[in-house]
């Protein structure tokens, strides 16, 4: 076993220690709770390691306010030369707990070779995996040339706009400063991940008349409306988006095809406190709200991903008597994708070999990730997904990650190093 390798194993016990601590620190995204408290802690455990740590809050940002703060850490550890840096970048936020746990969803709980919680697998355990790589390799060669950077960043469960996207705006990911990114996502130890799929969010509302619900034939329902849109969705656009399907290598299998999601809906009046004890108004919904999400493949474009919903509310609007409907824009993003000779995609591979004695399998994300934004903004095109975890398990209940497989990531990671840093 190489040293670097026997470094890494050795601190098994603390990487599960490591792993708890950052479950167990609730950092619930909506509405963006504890993130100071996170960035505090990796502060705390990082700077004693020599790096150089900015706590950096993201004013203005989508979700920031004094009540909850937008708050990424950059630590940054200089080599003893010139070189090239390379990043490891986590998201630190989790998403909401859900129903159906059998375990304290905060408990940072061991059973056997697993650690659970939220965030455990997205992306706690990665965000360790890559502390216990940089660690292991500052230890195993003190004497590297270039950077080693690690950032613990903001809000990636809702777009990323308070993290990466912020960071990125700030120079902190552009080329001159750093020139190879991981993102330790939970995508398998065995494979790399090269990009993700595009992404829109829109809301759609229909409009109706206000009427006594004894006397609908006086009101218009926008309920009926919206059953209207929904069933030309049914019809023609998810058997639309069913016979689509990318040449791109995206897992799981079903997301090769575009797909779209009805995130909410909302009709009628506003539903009350769960302690009112009153009985409904009798009324005709004059309002109807559904918001979507539309993951689009590489082959699509924005216009014609958005023109194709288009089309079909104003085919409904001439020839539905009444209908009446708005489109709302809440958010875009393109499909991203780095390419399979880019450096950190052929050394990562190389590491890979190494470590597990295998070739990766290379895939992309049926969502998006923070790749977008330091690809987009910060116009760094070499940058991958690369982290312990099953993807499958991401906000689901009892998410767990698996200690084996955050050692093997960690080596890997740490070989990455070695092969870059070493010259």
């Amino acid at each position: 076993m190489d040293g670097l390798s026997h470094r890494i194993d050795a601190r098994r016990d603390e990487l599960i220690a490591l792993t708890q601590d950052l479950i167990r620190i609730p950092t619930l995204n909506p509405p963006g709770e504890n993130y100071r408290e996170i960035c505090d802690y990796l502060r705390a455990r990082l700077e004693p390691r020599g790096f150089d740590c900015q706590l950096i809050r993201a004013e203005g940002a989508p979700g920031d306010s004094d009540r909850y703060p937008r708050w990424n850490i950059v630590a940054r550890r200089e080599g003893t030369r010139p070189g090239e840096c390379v990043h490891f970048n986590s998201h630190t936020d989790v998403v909401e707990v859900g129903h159906g746990w059998t375990r304290d969803p905060f408990g940072g709980e061991v059973e056997d070779d697993k650690i659970y919680g939220r965030g455990a697998c997205d992306m706690k355990g990665g965000l360790a995996a890559s502390i216990l790589a940089a660690e292991a390799f500052l230890d195993e060669h003190p004497d590297f040339a270039g950077a080693v950077e690690i950032s613990g960043t903001a809000d990636e469960e809702s777009g990323g706009y308070g993290g990466v996207a912020y960071l990125a705006e700030q120079g902190l990911f552009h080329p001159a400063r750093v020139q190879h990114v991981i993102i330790p996502e939970p995508l398998n130890k065995d494979r790399i991940c090269l990009g993700h799929r595009g992404g829109w969010w829109a809301e759609i509302e229909t409009r109706g008349e206000i009427a006594h619900g004894s006397m609908p034939f006086l009101g218009d329902c926008a309920i009926r409306h919206m059953g209207a849109v929904l069933d030309a969705f049914e019809d023609k656009l998810f058997p639309a988006l069913a016979a689509r399907r990318t040449a791109l290598p995206v897992v799981p299998e079903g997301a090769r095809h575009a797909t779209m999601n009805i995130n909410a809906i909302h009709g009628g009046q506003p539903e009350q406190a769960p302690d009112f004890t009153g009985l409904p108004a009798c009324c005709v919904p004059d309002r109807c709200t559904i918001q979507i999400d539309r993951r689009y493949l590489s082959e699509e474009s924005f216009d014609e991903v958005r023109g194709e919903v288009v089309d079909l509310l104003e085919d409904l609007r001439s020839q539905r008597p009444k209908f009446d409907y708005a489109l709302r824009d809440l958010n875009q993003i393109t499909p991203s994708m780095t390419d399979r000779s880019a450096p950190i995609v052929t050394t990562t591979a190389e590491a890979m070999q190494d470590v597990l004695g295998k070739a990766p399998d290379y895939v992309a994300s049926p969502g998006s990730y923070d790749q977008k934004h330091i690809d987009r903004i910060g116009r760094l095109k070499n940058c991958i997904a690369y982290g312990p975890g099953v993807l499958d398990l991401a906000h689901k209940p009892d998410e767990w990650i698996g200690i084996t497989d955050m050692l093997d990531s960690a080596k890997v990671m740490g070989r990455v190093l070695e092969k870059l840093l070493l010259t």
